[in-house]
């Protein structure tokens, strides 16, 4: 055990001393789409638009490779909740990203299962250095967990 807390506390030095991290906000209009099973009449698909707004931080470790973890407060009509994605972020170019990873998200009022994991998968364009504009699509893996599209912009601090 000793021995692998070592090696981790030693490959988590070398990535530190060479990663390059930013900080920013971002924020924007979410599209949640829900699957409500309605007895007899089958699925009745709804849709509801919210908003969303948090913090990132955005480590890059290797020359196209970035780390990018987020906290968003997200808004949709009645209930509300935490995300926290943790994108591992390739750059196809200088001003375009692919972004993929788990999402932790905990709900404040909606589940009886407040906790839950989903799957996102990202787009995200530079207009500048610091302003981007993104397009996150996040899978709930549960029957009640809503789908998502995420549309927004977010600037580097």
């Amino acid at each position: 055990m000793r021995r692998i807390t070592l090696v981790l506390a030693f490959l988590l030095s070398g990535i530190s001393v060479n990663a390059q991290t930013d900080f920013g906000v971002k924020g924007g209009l979410n599209f949640t789409f829900f699957k409500v099973t309605e007895g007899s009449f089958g699925t009745n698909p709804s849709e509801e638009v919210g908003f969303y707004g948090g913090v990132f931080f955005d480590v890059e470790f290797e020359d196209k490779l970035h780390l990018q973890p987020e906290l968003l407060y997200i808004h949709i009509r009645d209930f509300q909740f935490l995300n926290a994605p943790i994108y591992l972020e390739y750059d196809i170019d200088k001003n375009f990203h692919i972004l993929v990873g788990p999402s932790l998200n905990y709900f404040f009022d909606f589940f009886s299962n407040k906790f839950k994991v989903r799957a996102d998968l990202g787009l995200a364009y530079n207009f500048t250095e610091n302003l981007d504009m993104h397009m996150k699509y996040t899978l709930g893996f549960e029957e009640l967990a809503p789908n998502m599209v995420f549309l927004g912009l977010g600037y580097k601090l």
